[in-house]
């Protein structure tokens, strides 16, 4: 049986809150603008950029916002590519995860806010990228909650919806794997709180890296057993 576990990439793989905050604050600079706060850009994390901008500036105009996505990209690009910048910190144990789970025979994929630019740099990076079977971002679909990215990543891994599981920190995640038919589990050590995670469709919620071998295999067996 094909199996799939999706996951989000930042705030659930990789600790990215600072370059994303750091980004977001130059690109408002950059134009002049006063940054928000940063409770309302943690809150956006895993948004595109796009979306995440448009929530960040309710008043202000599309050619605005066009700028500072755009400006954002420039700066995240110039802080994860500065002299002797490492790359953004996977979450202690994940790695492990990603083994057990490779070695259950399961096929893994990411679906993200990130570009797939950004993405191949990080998995590049840590050394990770031959780990997943898909890779599905900002750039080719939709921002999450929109549900194409995990639909993509179903139907390039031959996978049908009830043998797939979503992993992720944010109400994003969760309302993508809904609208896909996908399981959704959320993590807490990510930029959404539990109560968040379980209103937006979270059957678990995971609170270590550890448990999510045993939480993916718990739901993936109820599933087919429902």
């Amino acid at each position: 049986m094909l199996r799939l576990a999706l996951f989000d990439c930042d705030g659930t793989l990789v600790d990215s809150e600072y370059a994303i905050a750091a980004a977001m604050r130059d690109a408002f600079g950059a134009l002049g603008i006063l940054p928000p706060a940063a409770s309302a850009i943690r809150a956006n994390i895993g948004l595109s950029v796009q979306a995440a901008v448009r929530a960040l500036t309710p008043n202000l105009g599309e050619d605005v916002r066009a700028r500072l996505a755009e400006a954002y990209r420039d700066a995240y690009f110039q802080h994860r590519t500065a002299a002797a910048s490492a790359p953004e910190p996977l979450f202690d144990g994940i790695l492990d995860v990603l083994d057990q789970l490779r070695g259950a025979g399961w096929q893994l994929g990411i679906a993200t806010g990130k570009s797939m630019r950004g993405l191949t740099r990080l998995l590049d990076a840590h050394g990770i990228g031959d780990y997943f079977a898909t890779l599905q971002t900002a750039d080719m679909h939709p921002s999450k909650p929109d549900p194409a990215m995990a639909l993509a990543a179903l139907d390039q891994c031959l996978v049908e919806p009830g043998h797939g599981v979503m992993i992720g920190d944010t109400s994003f995640d969760m309302g993508c794997a809904r609208g896909a038919g996908m399981a959704a589990i959320g993590v807490g050590w990510g930029y959404h709180n539990a109560d968040a995670l379980r209103a937006a469709g979270a059957m678990a919620i995971a609170e270590d890296p550890a448990d999510l071998p045993g939480l993916i295999n718990d739901i993936l067996c109820q599933r087919m057993q429902s």
